[in-house]
């Protein structure tokens, strides 16, 4: 395949998580049809149809580039390029009338993300970034926070509720919320993210997530001068992950959390 214009390809994933976002704004205060619900999660049809209008817009201007989404596989995502997308990241607050919720579309080149894009459509803040550019938002470069004392920083925290999960995440939970100075679960992975990118959070950790959760926020991150650390665990696409302003992994002592 030919080499992808990433400024092309920028323009084409701002448009789509545009659109997705007008669907969520749209259906914010109408009932929600749900496709499945779990004990700690929940999947809506609206999750479905956001993914296949952002699916349908980018194969509009990249008819051959394969998605790898939440809500399913469209091509060969083993492929030179991909993009990786979630429609909806933030479903159960979502669906609960917290507006907390963002739509999430990366394109990797050789599995690393060269684009990234995210949307909140309840603040109508949009995070963009291009590898070896600035994250922006709205237009204008941000940067994460220059806090390097764990007593200074407010870290986010996230966990998947199975027991091996909450046995390994509450002990650091604990004793990270006696070192810093607030604990926040926000409950969407890219905004947390994103967040770090413009120093409103300094740190995000989190043992299990899933690749569509971070490609995006990954290289906002990246691009906004902070670090992003996942090492990749087992299960296919499941990465364990902390990202931070750069200042404050070792500090925070999570090693044995990742593992």
């Amino acid at each position: 395949m030919k080499k992808v214009s990433t400024q092309t390809a920028l323009a084409a994933a701002v448009k789509a998580a545009r659109a997705a976002g007008k669907i969520m704004r749209d259906n914010w205060h109408r009932p929600k049809r749900v496709n499945s619900a779990e004990a700690h999660d929940i999947k809506l049809e609206l999750d479905v149809r956001c993914q296949t209008l952002i699916e349908k817009m980018l194969r509009s201007t990249f008819p051959e580039i394969p998605l790898l989404g939440e809500e399913g596989i469209s091509g060969d995502v083993t492929a030179e390029y991909r993009w990786v997308v979630d429609p909806i990241d933030g479903t159960v607050n979502y669906f609960f009338g917290l507006p907390h919720a963002c739509v999430s579309i990366a394109l990797q080149y050789q599995e690393q993300s060269i684009v990234g894009v995210i949307f909140d459509p309840f603040t109508d803040e949009l995070w963009t970034a291009i590898r070896g550019g600035k994250t922006k938002l709205n237009g204008k470069t941000v940067v994460v926070s220059e806090r390097a004392q764990l007593k200074d920083a407010i870290i986010a925290i996230g966990f998947s509720k199975d027991k091996e999960n909450l046995d390994k995440s509450m002990p650091h939970t604990e004793r990270l919320a006696r070192r810093v100075k607030k604990i926040r679960i926000l409950g969407s992975a890219a905004l947390e993210l994103a967040y770090v990118a413009t120093g409103r959070l300094d740190a995000y950790v989190e043992r299990r997530i899933n690749l569509w959760d971070v490609a995006a926020g990954s290289l906002l991150v990246e691009c906004s001068g902070g670090e992003f650390f996942a090492p990749a665990v087992e299960g296919k696409f499941r990465y364990a992950m902390c990202a931070d302003n750069g200042k404050l992994r070792k500090k925070l002592q999570i090693g044995s959390l990742l593992k």
